[in-house]
């Protein structure tokens, strides 16, 4: 058996395994894991608390009894199920948070079948200490310039339209699932924020530092989700791009983009009502109003005018960096690649 000792995230990346092994309990391998990792749990969250518990309030000597009886139960069923058709030369590399007894047992049986195990030092939390040190402690030494534009702009499709031209992009929208306004909640939730992290992480790991990054101008939340600091002061100090469009664009465009609410009007009624403490019952009634119309671009463009656009003006000037302004006639997918075309030469 072979200890890995990670000193860089790119090493998990260029890691000959053939696959990772996360033997932490389903819920803890739900708030975060290591990319590309697969969850083979030795321990059931049951299990597991079952185990504290004994050991807290009977005898270290009978959990760990338990526990042993317990993993070896769990991993005869992993050899007999997902890992039952792996060959001779199959590499596995087998984690769990810290380094200790599970990920120990479990590369432990793997190592005696006879297959090259490596067991990762310190688990999981030598990894996250690395996503830390990446995203909060050390400068982004990426270049970065920032999408920005009022509600309904397009700028997260002006983003996808970049990268399609071969630009370097960076979608905190995408990797927070979520599209980071009052309306923006997507099926699935959002991750937990040590998840975000990861992916984020993972995202910046796969770019070239010196090749200039395109990102949205965002608050320093997506959601429910923290952007790390270490990004959130890049991109404060990065130029910025402001696409503009008139009004009735723009809410051609979010009646398109937004169908997943326009196709559930009671979570859309939800989301309009989450507006009542910034607007009069009447302004609300008459939103509401027009949502069983479906009458999508009206309500867009209602909620531009008299919502989003009054705070995104406040944010704006409170800004200090220089933004160049492009000004589109309208936001379909053919004008969008044009102007990342156009970006993508101009900008370097």
């Amino acid at each position: 058996m072979k200890l890995l000792m990670l000193s860089a995230l790119s090493e998990i990346a260029d890691n000959p395994a053939d696959m990772i092994i996360d033997v932490r309990s389903p819920s803890e391998f739900a708030q975060d894991h290591i990319p590309g990792a697969v969850n083979l749990p030795v321990l059931s969250d049951e299990e597991r608390a079952l185990v504290g518990t004994i050991y807290t309030r009977e005898s270290s000597f009978k959990a760990r009894k338990i526990g042993a009886a317990l993993v070896a139960q769990n991993a005869a069923a992993h050899l007999n199920g997902p890992l039952a058709d792996k060959t001779g030369g199959w590499q596995p590399l087998v984690y769990c948070w810290r380094g200790g007894q599970r990920s120990g047992a479990f590369a432990t049986i793997l190592d005696q079948v006879g297959w090259r195990v490596q067991l990762l030092e310190g688990g999981y939390r030598s990894y996250r200490r690395l996503v830390v040190d990446a995203l909060y402690e050390t400068p982004l030494p990426h270049r970065i310039t920032l999408i920005e534009g009022g509600t309904g702009t397009a700028k997260t499709r002006l983003l996808h339209h970049l990268a399609a031209v071969g630009e370097q992009v960076i979608d905190l929208e995408g990797l927070a699932n979520h599209r980071g306004s009052l309306f923006g909640s997507q099926p699935g939730g959002q991750p937990a924020q040590k998840m975000f992290d990861t992916r984020l992480a993972q995202a910046f790991g796969r770019l070239n530092p010196s090749r200039m990054t395109w990102v949205e101008a965002e608050s320093s939340k997506v959601g429910a989700r923290m952007v790390p600091a270490a990004v959130w002061h890049a991109m404060c100090a990065a130029p910025r791009i402001e696409i503009t469009a008139s009004t009735a664009a723009r809410a051609e465009f979010l009646s398109t983009a937004y169908k997943d609410l326009t196709d559930d009007i009671g979570r859309l009624h939800s989301q309009i009502d989450r507006l009542r403490p910034f607007h009069a019952g009447s302004t609300i009634a008459a939103w509401h109003a027009l949502a069983d119309d479906r009458d999508w671009v009206a309500l867009a463009g209602a909620l531009i005018s008299h919502h989003y656009d009054p705070r995104y003006a406040k944010s704006i000037a409170r800004s200090e960096k220089a933004v160049q302004t492009i000004s589109l006639d309208d936001l379909t997918d053919a004008t969008l690649l044009r102007t990342a075309q156009q970006l993508a030469q101009t900008v370097s």
